[in-house]
């Protein structure tokens, strides 16, 4: 993996990430989205619709979110290394995996349950206290491309010398998953914490940047920190870490979220944001195009600007797609009128669509986002999204 920033705009950067798979390299541009899987796989995306041309924006779409964790039970780890890690599991050997303990979903960090010997998670297995030794062996069976360090994560409310003990513990373990990894620390990315401490994220940037890793992966966020501390917290991480290395962080999945690390110099985002939306009916409409943003409205009864609810009955007899001029194979071939049929009687082919559209749509988003970065136009397109947003919001709230 090789990673080259090529643009620049403030602290906001556009990167090209340099994958290998067996075939040789593939560049993937940053800012960028990681789909997030369960098992490998997107939550309902079958295999066979995420290698055709369903999802359009190869290689943007290679990017495959993994934890670890999702395998904890079965297959066991001696099993997956039989028969040659995740990729082969999968039959997805052209596809990029980053592997993280945490997937915002399903295995969430538990900060109570966390000790010096490992991190606590709350599976659907239960809860489950995992080792750097553990989470070493499930990391060298799966084989990911990239992987993150085992971190102890703990949310915005705790006192400082929990956060200091965090920092400490996660450096630790880094330090323990360096001495395990055959590849000497060639795939990984460095775990950062310190929760809603400035000085504490910090420091573990800092100690963190000076061991022989190939990244960073920022965690704790999405753990209760309040919107506007937030871009402090970035700021403090991204300001103390080399520029020659990409960076992903967790927990950050609305628009908004996404931006704000954009403009501290975040490289790589997860999408459970899709997924939420995708399980609940709601789909992604919010305009694309940097000119558009200022004259978007609300359009649609009960929707905020950025997404509708195709579960509402006023889509029961519209025949237009999701969104107006969207490539994606949903919009091209069916209604909202259908999926609101589908929502309706619990047809599993509705979140299929759905994801299938939402996921285009945000992968939109981030092209859009890259564009205006090489423009030198990203602060412009932050501001006038936010000014949108908060517009449409009011309007949302006054047809109430």
């Amino acid at each position: 993996m090789r990673f080259i920033v090529s643009a620049r705009c403030g602290r906001a950067r556009a990167g090209v990430l340099h994958a290998m798979d067996g075939g040789g390299r593939y560049p993937v541009e940053t800012p960028s989205l990681l789909l997030t899987t369960r098992k490998g796989l997107p939550a309902f995306i079958p295999r066979d619709l995420l290698l055709s041309s369903s999802l359009p924006f190869l290689p943007d779409s290679r990017l495959l979110h993994v934890s670890p964790l999702h395998f904890i039970e079965c297959p066991s780890p001696k099993t997956i290394s039989k028969i040659g890690g995740l990729h082969r599991m999968l039959g997805l050997q052209g596809y990029f995996f980053i592997a993280s303990p945490r997937d915002s979903i399903l295995c969430l960090p538990e900060s109570n349950g966390t000790n010096k010997l490992g991190a606590s998670f709350e599976t659907p297995c239960g809860r489950r206290l995992v080792k750097p030794a553990e989470y070493m062996c499930m990391i060298s069976s799966l084989k990911p491309d990239m992987w993150a360090s085992l971190a102890d994560e703990v949310p915005s409310w705790v006192c400082d010398k929990r956060n200091k003990t965090s920092v400490d513990r996660t450096v630790r373990w880094l330090d323990e998953c360096i001495d395990l990894d055959t590849e000497v620390g060639k795939n990984i990315l460095g775990a950062i914490v310190g929760g809603s401490n400035v000085e504490e994220r910090k420091r573990c940037a800092t100690e963190v940047a000076r061991r022989n890793v190939s990244g960073y992966w920022i965690g704790g966020f999405g753990l209760g920190e309040n919107f506007e501390e937030r871009p402090a917290l970035l700021s403090a991480v991204t300001d103390n870490l080399p520029e020659e290395k990409p960076r992903h962080v967790t927990g950050l999945g609305l628009p908004e979220e996404v931006l704000d690390g954009i403009a501290a110099g975040v490289d790589l985002f997860d999408s459970t944001y899709i997924y939420h939306l995708t399980l609940g009916g709601f789909a992604v409409v919010f305009p694309l195009n940097r000119d558009e943003i200022l004259d978007s409205v609300v359009c649609d009864v009960g929707s905020d600007g950025a997404k509708i609810n195709l579960r509402a009955t006023v889509y029961r007899k519209d025949t237009s797609p999701i969104a107006n001029n969207c490539s994606c194979y949903t919009c091209q071939n069916h209604t909202r009128a259908y999926i609101n049929h589908l929502l309706n009687v619990h047809e599993m082919l509705a979140q299929t669509l759905l994801e299938i559209h939402n996921t285009h749509h945000y992968m939109g988003f981030f092209r859009s986002i890259r564009e205006a970065i090489k423009a030198g136009e990203f602060d412009e397109f932050y501001q006038r999204f936010i000014d949108n947003r908060r517009g449409n919001l009011t309007l949302a709230a006054m047809s109430l």
